[in-house]
């Protein structure tokens, strides 16, 4: 199959597309026919060797987490889903190899959800890595409330934009971080705006005199400082960006794939509750432009790397290889 892989660490540079081995499919995964893959920070971290001490990577890596698609294949224990089902899911492994940016991927039924039936393949492959860790950062970290108010960080981002609106959700008041440019961008979300950088503690002292009951730093550094500082008695704070959180009080969190959190998230999207913006998206063999873009960090929502498999199929039919996404078997072992 096609796909995009690296076999050294390194910049945008070590990315190449080509062929890749099929992956194989264990007894609880289902081959997923991917349609859209979003890409996020971490996906460059990895690629850079910033995770190598926690994660092992099995040269050539394919990146990507998140995903969405349709089940081409089942594995033999598998009776969650079916072939022809659409679906996302948040595809992390305990090491480095199979990722989604790539025609396929053998996805574990624990890192799957149903597809969101009114959003696109981009938007809903938008919605996993970004969506889980807002979800549980919000949910079972911070434990929000109705009528608290939260401090969330760069609020235009991909996790910032689906936290503002989980917050709000909730019942809580949101007073979010963003460059003036994204202010209305967050607004609509149901958020506050402040503008980020010197001087930050002072405007939202402004909006909330007696602290903020929970700040979500998705930053580091001195953000993290001055949301410590920003605390009401008994305020919580989490970051997922800097481990010297801990010496504030607060938590460290690593998101995690968990079945039933992404089916809640993908029926709140069915809800009209969280929507996901998708800033750019580019066809697979680009998706070296796409982690550039994405390192650049100035990013409102989501950049989104396609599958085309118009092109891709046509090209199948002209070998006479072609097989349609119903005619796949169940639990073979054949090509993908």
């Amino acid at each position: 199959m096609k796909a995009i892989s690296y076999s050294h660490y390194g910049g945008p540079e070590v990315l190449a597309y080509g062929d890749v081995r099929d992956p194989k499919v264990g007894v609880d995964a289902v081959l997923v026919k991917v349609r859209a893959a979003a890409v996020n920070p971490v996906d460059w971290h990895c690629r850079e060797g910033h995770l190598d001490q926690i994660l092992d990577p099995v040269f050539p890596v394919v990146p990507g987490w998140d995903v969405s698609g349709v089940v081409v294949q089942l594995g033999v224990s598998v009776t969650e889903f079916e072939v022809g089902d659409e679906v996302v899911g948040y595809v992390r492994e305990d090491f480095l190899s199979r990722g989604t940016f790539a025609q396929y991927v053998a996805a574990p039924v624990r890192t799957l959800a149903r597809k969101p039936r009114n959003l696109s393949f981009e938007e809903a492959a938008g919605l996993p890595l970004t969506g889980l860790t807002a979800y549980q950062v919000l949910v079972k970290a911070l434990q929000v409330k109705r009528g608290e108010t939260v401090l969330v960080h760069a609020a235009a981002g991909g996790v910032g934009s689906i936290a503002v609106q989980l917050a709000r959700h909730i019942g809580a008041r949101v007073i979010g971080t963003a460059s003036p440019a994204n202010h209305d961008f967050v607004r609509g979300l149901g958020g506050e705006p402040v503008e980020y950088g010197e001087g930050l503690a002072e405007r939202v002292r402004g909006l909330a005199p007696e602290g903020v009951d929970a700040a979500f730093d998705t930053i580091g550094g001195e953000t993290l400082t001055v949301s410590a500082n920003l605390l009401a008695p008994e305020g919580r704070l989490v970051s997922i960006a800097d481990g010297e959180v801990v010496a504030y009080g607060g938590r460290y969190y690593w998101v995690r794939p968990d079945a039933d959190d992404l089916q809640r998230l993908s029926e709140l999207a069915e809800q009209g509750v969280v929507s996901v913006h998708v800033s750019e998206t580019f066809p697979l063999e680009r998706a070296a432009e796409a982690q550039r873009l994405n390192q650049e960090g100035r990013t409102r929502g989501k950049i989104v790397v396609t599958v085309d498999w118009e092109t891709e199929d046509e090209g199948e039919g002209e070998e006479g290889e072609g097989e349609s996404e119903g005619e796949a078997g169940s639990q073979g072992a054949g090509r993908p």
